[in-house]
């Protein structure tokens, strides 16, 4: 028996001796060969200098809203003036004039949108502080791609309808809703879809969102426009504006500001 004990134990020792002598290191055979092989030195990334906050538009930034005018806006029904109001910094909807789009089209973003539920607001559901942002507003069936804004602090709805779903999409992963009166912030990257030459799907679309700093869409796979009634569906569309909702609920407007874009490529 003490033969064999001893036997076994010199095994475990010439073994982890060995292993210690291959890897001094402690990476194995990553120890062994050139590092260089691994390192990439070129395209060297572009210098972006950061906004003086993480809400302040950076140095490749468009600046969409900033708090002095909408001329990088126009009416999504016939192109004309934006007829949203503009006071003290703010930008807030006029129902009755409809739903405003971006000057520019888009395909592949980085955006910033903050917006502001009334503290006075009523009404509940979706009858509470709707509207909405269209990442790539659209001539089909359902007029774009929206994620929901609505007031979902302590307002009950169907919950791919709330804020921050992809609306009747996805749900969102958490209720990050500040309530009514504070600030609520968007932070979203887009991925436009494409589209082959016979105006079938290439590839879809796909939505990463954050909502007051919280993960709410982890790069989810459109399944088309969103709609209010009927199922998604593509249709094909190229570079596109971005639509924000005059929303018809009876509640009073909510405002933005503070909106920038950075294109990706």
């Amino acid at each position: 028996m003490r033969f064999l004990i001893c036997s076994v134990l010199g095994l475990v020792y010439a073994t982890t001796g060995q292993l210690g002598a291959q890897s001094p290191s402690g990476r194995g055979n990553q120890a062994r060969g050139n590092p260089a092989d691994t390192e990439v030195w070129l395209p060297v990334p572009a210098i972006v200098t950061p906004g003086s906050t993480d809400a302040a538009p950076p140095s490749d930034a468009i600046v969409l809203f900033g708090g002095s005018d909408v001329n990088e806006w126009v009416s999504s029904k016939d192109k004309s003036t934006a007829g949203w109001k503009v006071e003290n910094g703010l930008l807030t909807v006029v129902k009755s004039a409809g739903d405003i789009e971006t000057r520019h089209r888009f395909k592949n973003y980085q955006l910033h949108l903050e917006w502001r539920v009334p503290e006075t607001i009523t009404g509940s559901g979706q009858e509470r502080g709707n509207s909405g942002v269209f990442l790539a507003s659209t001539d089909g069936p359902g007029g774009g791609y929206e994620l929901q804004i609505l007031d979902s602090y302590h307002n009950e709805t169907y919950v791919n309808g709330q804020a921050g779903s992809i609306y009747k999409q996805y749900v969102p992963l958490a209720n990050a809703m500040r309530k009514p009166g504070e600030w609520q912030v968007y932070d979203v990257v887009w991925t436009a879809p494409t589209f082959n030459p016979d105006g079938s799907l290439k590839t879809p679309a796909y939505v990463t969102a954050l909502h007051n700093g919280v993960l709410v869409q982890n790069h989810v796979e459109l399944k088309g426009e969103t709609r209010y009634i009927g199922q998604p569906v593509y249709t094909p569309h190229g570079a596109a504006p971005i639509k924000l909702q005059a929303h018809g609920d009876p509640s009073p407007p909510i405002s933005f500001r503070n909106i920038w874009v950075r294109e990706l490529k």
